[in-house]
C-alpha cells in the first residue's frame, strides 16, 4: 500500500504526476456524472501549481503518486477539501480511503471538514458517507450539474451543511 507524504508541486515531476492523475480521475468522474465541464478537468499544469492548496499524496515505493488529496484552510478553522483524486490504475484498492482517513485522523482530527462531489458520483458519495461525513444539501452551480455537499464535524459539534465548500471529490 502506498505511503502518505506531503507533495511539493514546485517539483516538476510531482506536479506533472498530480496533473496527470487529476485529468484522468476527473475524466472518469465526468463520465459518471454526465458532465464534462468539471473545472479541474480543463486546468493547465500551471493553473494546478498556482492553486493555493495544501497537498498530500499516497506515494508508491517507486516514489510515484497513486493519488492525492488537496485542501485549503478556512478562516473559521475548518478545512475545505478541494480535490481527492486517485490514478485510475489504482481504483478500488483503498487509496482514496487511505488518504481521507489519514487526513481525518492525523492532519485535522478535531476540525470541521467539508467536501463536494458530483451527486451522481456514487463511489465518492459512498466513500464520504462510509467515513462519517453527513450529506448536506445538493446544489447546481451551473445548469446540468448537481453537486452533493458533505461535512464531518469537529469532535463535539454538529455540521450544519451547505457552508459554501467549493471542493470536488
Amino acid at each position: 500500500m502506498p505511503q502518505i507524504r506531503t507533495l511539493d508541486l514546485t517539483d516538476d515531476a510531482t506536479a506533472a504526476a498530480v496533473h496527470r492523475i487529476a485529468r484522468a480521475a476527473y475524466a472518469v468522474e465526468a463520465e459518471l456524472i454526465g458532465f464534462d465541464g468539471i473545472p479541474a478537468l480543463g486546468e493547465s499544469l500551471a493553473e494546478t501549481r498556482a492553486r493555493p492548496l495544501n497537498w498530500v499524496g499516497a506515494v508508491t515505493e517507486d516514489g510515484v503518486p497513486a493519488g492525492f488529496l488537496a485542501w485549503e484552510e478556512r478562516s473559521d478553522g475548518g478545512v475545505s477539501v478541494d480535490r481527492l483524486c486517485v490514478d485510475p490504475a489504482w481504483f478500488r484498492r483503498g487509496v482514496a480511503s487511505l488518504l481521507l482517513r489519514h487526513a481525518l485522523t492525523e492532519m485535522f482530527p478535531d476540525r470541521l471538514v467539508e467536501v463536494t462531489t458530483g451527486a451522481a458520483n456514487a463511489p465518492a458519495v459512498t466513500l464520504y458517507e462510509r467515513l462519517g461525513f453527513t450529506r448536506g444539501p445538493d446544489f447546481s452551480p451551473v445548469p446540468g450539474l448537481t453537486m452533493a455537499s458533505f461535512g464531518r464535524a469537529a469532535t463535539g459539534t454538529s455540521w450544519e451543511g451547505g457552508r459554501g465548500s467549493s471542493g470536488q471529490g
